[in-house]
């Protein structure tokens, strides 16, 4: 059995169907996702049901991208003018998508390797982050009759997921806070601060990076003694973090440049050059 984690999507159809090929996925080998399924590419449609379609071959995890979809279906919020999500919002489908797409997890661990959106925050051990991820899918994911009892619905989540409010981590976090602190460092980290708060403004380069700010990958406690950690998010950085066990899988296909497959087994990367428009 092989064991393949792939970057952002992003709406990225032709390129994803590309890959796979390359790939040549027998029934027993494992596709992962680092999330950032839809959004900013042409074909979000296709990518969700191609991946419906995959079943339990596929491990996925949820990215910023794919929580403002679920927000916007289930939260009331309306589709931004950056957004290309208008063929999948008007699917006759579109709700049996939303409602399997928040079914998946914010963290998956398996092999040795951690897969999660953003990173993994340094000040959290790998069980803490597991743990916290944990209390926001029991939200993302309720049933509809335990959404109709809960102190916090999903829907009441997908309401108020906007913000950048906490910044900083706290353990006495609750409600709304706790959940959006948690989807926040899980789905939109970058650069931390020296106390670990987020900054939600750079999305560049590490050479154009504050002074003030580190990318949390270079932490020490990043490096895990026993997971690698596999991550999307961050196309600028265009899968190079030169740090040991901290694998970046978004290498900007949306963008223009290539989208990336990882076996874990050989540690190879198997690349995809973006497509142009027919």
């Amino acid at each position: 059995m092989a064991v393949y984690a792939v970057g952002d999507l992003q709406g990225c159809a032709r390129e994803f169907k590309a890959l796979l090929k390359k790939l040549k996925l027998k029934d027993s080998d494992e596709l992962w996702l680092a999330g950032d399924l839809v959004n900013r590419g042409p074909d979000s449609l296709e990518v969700l049901r191609k991946l419906c379609d995959m079943g339990e071959q596929t491990r996925i995890v949820l990215g910023n991208h794919d929580l403002h979809f679920l927000a916007i279906v289930f939260g009331g919020h309306r589709a931004g003018t950056k957004d290309t999500l208008g063929e999948l919002l008007a699917a006759d489908d579109v709700e049996d998508l939303a409602h399997w797409l928040r079914g998946q997890k914010l963290i998956h661990r398996d092999h040795g390797h951690v897969m999660v959106h953003a990173g993994l925050p340094p000040q959290w051990s790998v069980r803490k982050a597991l743990a916290l991820a944990l209390e926001a899918e029991s939200v993302i994911g309720q049933s509809e009759s335990e959404a109709r009892t809960a102190a916090i619905s999903y829907r009441d989540f997908f309401a108020n997921m906007y913000g950048n409010h906490p910044a900083a981590w706290h353990d006495e976090l609750t409600g709304l806070d706790r959940l959006r602190g948690i989807v926040n460092y899980l789905t939109r980290m970058r650069l931390l601060d020296a106390e670990g708060a987020l900054d939600f403004a750079h999305k560049g380069g590490l050479a154009e990076k504050p002074l003030a700010l580190s990318p949390w990958f270079v932490d020490p406690r990043s490096q895990r003694k026993n997971h690698a950690i596999l991550f999307g998010h961050w196309a600028s950085l265009n899968g190079d973090t030169a740090t040991p066990g901290c694998i970046a899988l978004d290498t900007g296909c949306v963008w223009g440049r290539t989208l990336t497959a990882y076996c874990l087994d050989t540690q190879r990367k198997i690349t995809q050059a973006a497509m142009v428009a027919d």
